[in-house]
């Protein structure tokens, strides 16, 4: 008895309509590799790095020249002096945290042009990439707190 492969169940898209949606994925994303690739030679022009978790996070580790926006505390008010004409590169702890996605959204609400980085801050420092941390903030509480901290 043959069975059909799980894998086929849904067929494939044509290749257009696979080129489109791909190139539609890559419009929002980017991959930790090419960020610090590009951090690496200077080319940061026309993007700007947003950590959309809370302050505590964002001062136990973030990516060097990141700004902190919570998308908890993001309004129309608070992100008024953003320069429309950038991108604006959300991230968060990793996959299992939706807080770069809720972000952008919020961001893109707005009118701003957003993208998420792959993986957050954790596949950014499982790469071994460097992070800024605030020195005055101890890195063990008492109190278990979400590791995502958003």
């Amino acid at each position: 008895m043959t069975t059909e492969p799980r894998v086929l169940t849904f067929p494939a898209l044509d290749s257009a309509a696979a080129a489109a949606h791909l190139r539609a994925e890559l419009a929002l994303e980017v991959d930790p590799d090419d960020l610090v690739r590009d951090l690496a030679s200077g080319a940061q022009q026309g993007y700007m790095i947003v950590e959309t978790r809370a302050p505590e996070a964002f001062a136990s580790a973030r990516i060097p020249g990141a700004i902190n926006l919570p998308y908890r505390e993001m309004t129309p008010e608070s992100v008024r002096e953003l320069d429309r004409e950038l991108v604006y590169v959300c991230y968060c702890e990793s996959i299992h945290c939706n807080a770069a996605t809720k972000g952008a959204l919020k961001l893109a609400e707005f009118g701003f042009k957003v993208k998420r980085l792959s993986g957050g801050i954790t596949a950014w420092e499982a790469a071994g990439y460097p992070v800024d941390r605030d020195t005055s903030i101890s890195s063990i509480t008492s109190t278990p707190t979400p590791r995502c901290a958003c």
